[in-house]
């Protein structure tokens, strides 16, 4: 949930430095073991040990598509916890991570940000090798088990049928 605008031009800049890794489908794969922390200054380890719905998101531009899955989401009520994962690789993006923090924080209510978990740096790379970063603007949305194994995956941009 990246909103500032000095936000979008520094993650644009950083998003124009990356490589791009094709998209693949990661059913049947256990999600990388991997620390976050939550907006609300929380450690999170992900995948978190009880069934979950991950939205991985690689750009700001990736917000709109993630509003529409936690919309739907939040009309159908799962029986699961559904966290949003803003996934940014780089060692600049690591250096920056109060000020990216902090720009998610001004645009969503306090009583949200334990469900935002962001990676940076190296805990971001290999989730963003595990599904790819091809199509950026759309979220990765993960449905892992206990065991941490995805068991269902979607890449391909909000879809009220799915």
């Amino acid at each position: 949930m990246l909103r500032a605008a000095p936000l979008l031009v520094v993650l644009a800049f950083l998003a124009a430095c990356s490589s791009t890794l094709p998209n693949r489908d990661p059913v049947g794969e256990a999600f990388p073991a991997v620390t976050g922390t939550s907006l609300a200054g929380e450690t999170v380890s992900l995948p978190p040990g009880e069934p979950a719905i991950l939205l991985v998101g690689y750009v700001q531009e990736a917000q709109f598509d993630a509003d529409r899955w936690l919309i739907g989401l939040l009309q159908v009520g799962p029986p699961v916890r559904v966290l949003e994962v803003p996934t940014i690789e780089g060692l600049v993006p690591s250096a920056l991570s109060g000020t990216i923090d902090e720009g998610m924080r001004s645009g969503i209510p306090s009583e949200d940000w334990s469900s935002v978990v962001t990676l940076y740096g190296d805990a971001a790379a290999p989730v963003v090798a595990m599904t790819g970063d091809t199509n950026p603007r759309n979220m990765r949305v993960v449905l892992v088990d206990g065991a941490g194994v995805v068991r269902w995956f979607h890449d391909r941009g909000f879809s009220a049928g799915k």
